[in-house]
C-alpha cells in the first residue's frame, strides 16, 4: 500500500490575498491530494464563516463579540478535537487563528493565546502558510476581487489592510507552527500552489510519520 497523502495546511493573511483562491487550488492539486478521477468533498473549512448570527456578513470566530468569546473558544476546541479524531486525512484551513488575534488585537484591544491550540496542531503535522503582497500591489487585486464579490464596500479602504499586514507579520513570527511566508503580489495562483507543494514536500509535511 503507498503512503497516503494527508497535508494540513493552514492559510493566513489580510484579504486580497487570494487564501481562497489558494485554498480551493491546493485542494485539488495532486501533489497535495493525490491524483483524483472524480471531483468529492474533501474538507476546506475556514473561521471566516459567520456561524455566529443569522445573517450574511455576520459575527463568527475571526470577529466574535466579547460576550460570545466561550463561544469562540469552544469552536476552537471543537476543531481541534476533530482533526485530533481525523488525523490521516487531509484539511486546509483559509484562515484561522491568527486570523483571530488580529481582528480581536486591531479592534477589541484584546490578545487571545492560542499557544494550547498550537500545540495540539503540531503533533498532527500542521502547517502556516502566510500569503501576503506589497502595499502598491492591493489596488489591482482590488479590482480582481471586485468582479465577483458580493459585499464590495469591505474592500474600499486599502490602507486598512496594509495595516493589517503587518500585525499579521508580527503575530505569525509568534506562531510555534512551521511556517512559510509566500508574496502573491503577480497574482499567480498556479505559482503560489506549487511553492506551497514544493514547500510541504521538502519538509516532510505530506504523510503522517
Amino acid at each position: 500500500m503507498s503512503s497516503k497523502l494527508c497535508p494540513k495546511i493552514i492559510l493566513e493573511g489580510t484579504r486580497l490575498t487570494f487564501k481562497t483562491e489558494v485554498a480551493f487550488a491546493l485542494n485539488e492539486h495532486p501533489r497535495i491530494v493525490g491524483p483524483r478521477r472524480y471531483r468529492y468533498h474533501s474538507p476546506l473549512i475556514s473561521a471566516e464563516w459567520c456561524a455566529f448570527t443569522n445573517y450574511p456578513w455576520g459575527r463568527g470566530l475571526i470577529n466574535f463579540e466579547p460576550q460570545e468569546e466561550a463561544l469562540a473558544m469552544e469552536t476552537y476546541d471543537t476543531w481541534v478535537k476533530l482533526f485530533e479524531l481525523q488525523k490521516y486525512y487531509s484539511w486546509i484551513v483559509d484562515r484561522f487563528h491568527i486570523s483571530t488575534r488580529m481582528y480581536q488585537l486591531m479592534n477589541n484591544a484584546r490578545d487571545y493565546d492560542f499557544r494550547w491550540l498550537e500545540q495540539r496542531l503540531l503533533p498532527l503535522g500542521f502547517r502556516l502558510i502566510f500569503l501576503k503582497r506589497t502595499p502598491e500591489s492591493f489596488a489591482a487585486a482590488r479590482e480582481e476581487r471586485l468582479k465577483v464579490s458580493g459585499n464590495p464596500a469591505q474592500y474600499d479602504d486599502l490602507d486598512r489592510f496594509i495595516e493589517e499586514q503587518e500585525l499579521f507579520k508580527h503575530l505569525v513570527s509568534e506562531s510555534s507552527l512551521p511556517k512559510l511566508e509566500l508574496d502573491v503580489s503577480d497574482n499567480d495562483i498556479s505559482r503560489a500552489v506549487e511553492n506551497v507543494a514544493d514547500w510541504m514536500e521538502q519538509t516532510g509535511a505530506l504523510y503522517m510519520s
